[in-house]
């Protein structure tokens, strides 16, 4: 019997330098230049606050008290016409968030499914803000296989989610180019989006005070400020917004 001969195959990569100049050479003949992003520095002595959180309900918290924000990230319960295990805000409360109070310039990233992939766009233009990109999750399994039978969808089940992401004002100091706008990662609990998502915003604008609208507790982050009605009690370190807060709700009654 013949037998056809085989070939191993060795993948490797060309170590890369960065010469003095700050570009990044190959070590080919060709020594090629090729410009790197200029990255926002970040001051070495700055220190990351801990999590921070306050257990509320996000339709009557009065959300003046909490300051300006660089980047705020929102998963709200959208009523989408489903059944679902957990309550919903109706479309008017959706647009009535007092979101526009926690930000004069900065990113916002809001996760939408089925009909609020829409009214998420009517939202963000009432709130202030210009939708300028979309990260998509694609949901996987234990066996890293694409999730063919989502928990969504009216006539296709969704494998899938959206993240808009929208601008207002005039962001500064924002790290570009550094991340794709796709996100393959594992289906856990109901709603538990990505842990992925935190690295690309803290990339995106590192060192930078953001907010978290309807949290639960495994999304509290160290330099996050996390609201939601599932959280536990109130946790805040920081001393100016301990004041405020206190000085809005003297009684604790929010």
């Amino acid at each position: 019997m013949n037998y056809m001969p085989t070939t191993s195959y060795v993948h490797y990569e060309v170590d890369t330098l960065l010469t003095s100049e700050g570009c990044k050479t190959d070590n080919s003949k060709t020594n090629r230049c090729i410009a790197l992003p200029k990255l926002k520095a970040i001051d070495p002595a700055a220190k990351l606050d801990p999590p921070q959180w306050i257990q509320c309900d996000l339709r009557f918290l009065d959300m003046t008290v909490l300051g300006k924000f660089a980047v705020i990230m929102a998963d709200p319960p959208w009523d989408i016409h489903m059944e679902l295990p957990y309550g919903t805000m109706s479309d008017d409360e959706m647009r009535q968030l007092g979101v526009p109070a926690l930000q004069d310039d900065g990113l916002i990233f809001l996760w939408v499914t089925g009909r609020a992939m829409e009214l998420g766009r009517e939202c963000l233009k009432l709130w202030g803000y210009e939708r300028f990109d979309e990260l998509i999750w694609v949901k996987t399994n234990q066996l890293q296989r694409i999730i063919r039978t989502g928990r969504t969808g009216h006539w296709l089940n969704h494998g899938k989610e959206h993240c808009l992401v929208g601008t207002k004002g005039n962001p500064q100091n924002l790290n570009r180019g550094l991340d794709c706008d796709v996100i393959v990662a594992e289906v856990r609990a109901t709603s538990h989006k990505p842990d992925e998502i935190y690295g690309i915003i803290e990339r995106l604008s590192p060192g930078t005070r953001k907010i978290e609208l309807f949290g639960r507790p495994h999304n509290v982050q160290p330099n996050w400020i996390t609201l939601g009605n599932q959280l536990d009690g109130i946790r805040l370190v920081d001393p100016e917004l301990i004041a405020q807060f206190q000085k809005r709700y003297p009684d604790g009654n929010y």
